[in-house]
């Protein structure tokens, strides 16, 4: 099931890290966190059969990114453009956002106030109401 996708790499992300940080803040990991190992929860759900779709996929990198703190600063602007531009993209796939639309959906995933699953449901919604 892996092949179907095409999945996020460490330097990828990284790159994605170092474009997204703005002129006051600090480039470079956090202490004690692994990126490796956040995207390894992201494909270990794959190979497990809990990620159906490329919203699923995209949904859990924006989340597990996000959540795990691996940079010291820039990890929502990161997982945002991780997982959903680049993420979709790869993947085929092309979304437009109004507003702080998405921003706010990382804040709140962030917060425990949306799940990966609810975040994932609102992009396939936002991906069907495009194609009409």
């Amino acid at each position: 099931m892996i092949s179907s996708f095409v999945l996020l790499e460490v330097d990828g992300v990284m790159a994605i890290h170092a474009r997204v940080l703005l002129p006051n803040e600090l480039p470079g990991m956090a202490k004690d966190k692994s990126l490796s190992a956040v995207l390894e929860k992201v494909h270990n759900r794959l190979i497990y059969g809990f990620i159906h779709d490329v919203f699923d996929l995209v949904a859990c990198y924006g989340a597990f990114i996000a959540k795990g703190h691996c940079f010291i600063d820039a990890n929502k602007r990161t997982a945002a453009a991780a997982a959903v531009f680049i993420g979709l993209r790869l993947n085929g796939i092309s979304l437009t956002f109004k507003d702080t639309a998405l921003g706010q959906w990382i804040i709140d995933l962030v917060n425990d106030q949306q799940t990966e699953i609810e975040f994932s449901h609102w992009l396939r919604q936002l991906h069907n109401q495009n194609e009409h």
